[in-house]
């Protein structure tokens, strides 16, 4: 008898499930309360109004998910196609951000280089109006490096650049290197309260060609015919400015000159310095 029952009532579940699909949608929600399953479930709302049974108002379809876990067979293919995807566009990724990266890079350093160019020419250009009012370039060279050392030291004391940790024998050792560079600004100073800024710079082109000459003398390099050959533009283009100038002075050549030998003096000794470090203290590679 249970049996038949429960057939009979599937029976007219079915049959109305069917039925519910040509009603309205206020007609079916009379008829979901119709049910013959739903009839203790379907209490009188307000005005009579029916209530959806409890198992359709909260019920939920899970449909299969190939992203899911348990997505069988079409889940693994679909994990599989996304983690080939993500696979392949890592690298383009970590190239673009690499390329990003190294134009930021670029124009960080022609930034800082453009501003070297500005602050150089306001320097000059000023140091030379300094000049002219206190003709004492000892002094103005004392106060330009006095200032330097006052801000370095604030940057140190504040943090905001490492402070280098030297012995007293690697001072020692680059003493020199210190009083060759002062020397080379104090003859800097000196031929631009002489000539004109531009003279000046024009003789202290010649850097290159004392470069080389000091190179031969103290390192023993021998220079290449092409190296050779781009000194004669800037030799000759110096002895050119020096015949045509208006403010040529003796004093103001001869200083430019003092300053070309001392600051590439200054330069190959450094060099030299560093290479005897290297010997000093060599370089192990444990890799």
């Amino acid at each position: 008898m249970q049996a038949v029952a429960a057939t009979s009532s599937s029976s007219a579940s079915t049959a109305w499930a069917s039925s519910s699909l040509f009603l309205s949608p206020q007609q079916r929600g009379v008829a979901l309360c119709s049910s013959p399953s739903s009839f203790s479930r379907c209490p009188a709302a307000g005005a009579g109004t029916p209530v959806l049974p409890l198992g359709i108002r909260g019920g939920r379809l899970l449909l299969p998910s190939p992203l899911l876990l348990g997505g069988g067979k079409s889940g693994a293919a679909a994990r599989k196609t996304v983690a080939t995807a993500a696979a392949a566009s890592s690298p383009a990724d970590g190239a673009g951000e690499a390329e990003s990266a190294g134009i930021s890079r670029t124009v960080q350093l022609g930034s800082m280089i453009l501003v070297w160019y500005l602050l150089n020419i306001y320097f000059n250009i000023y140091n030379k109006l300094v000049l002219k009012a206190i003709p004492f370039p000892y002094t103005i060279t004392t106060f330009q490096f006095a200032s330097g050392s006052f801000f370095i030291t604030l940057m140190w004391l504040l943090n905001l650049h490492p402070k280098p940790r030297l012995s007293f024998g690697q001072y020692a050792k680059i003493l020199p290197l210190a009083l060759v560079h002062m020397m080379g600004n104090v003859f800097t100073n000196m031929s631009l309260g002489k000539v004109a800024v531009s003279f000046t710079h024009t003789v202290k082109a010649m850097e290159p060609f004392f470069s080389v000459l000091l190179s031969v003398l103290f390192l023993g390099e021998t220079p290449s015919f092409l190296v050779l050959g781009s000194l004669v533009p800037i030799v000759g283009g110096v002895v050119l400015a020096s015949m045509t100038e208006v403010s040529f002075n003796w004093i103001g050549f001869w200083s430019a000159m003092a300053s070309n030998l001392t600051n590439q003096s200054r330069n190959v000794f450094s060099k030299k310095l560093l290479a005897d470090k290297e010997v000093i203290f060599p370089i192990h590679d444990d890799a």
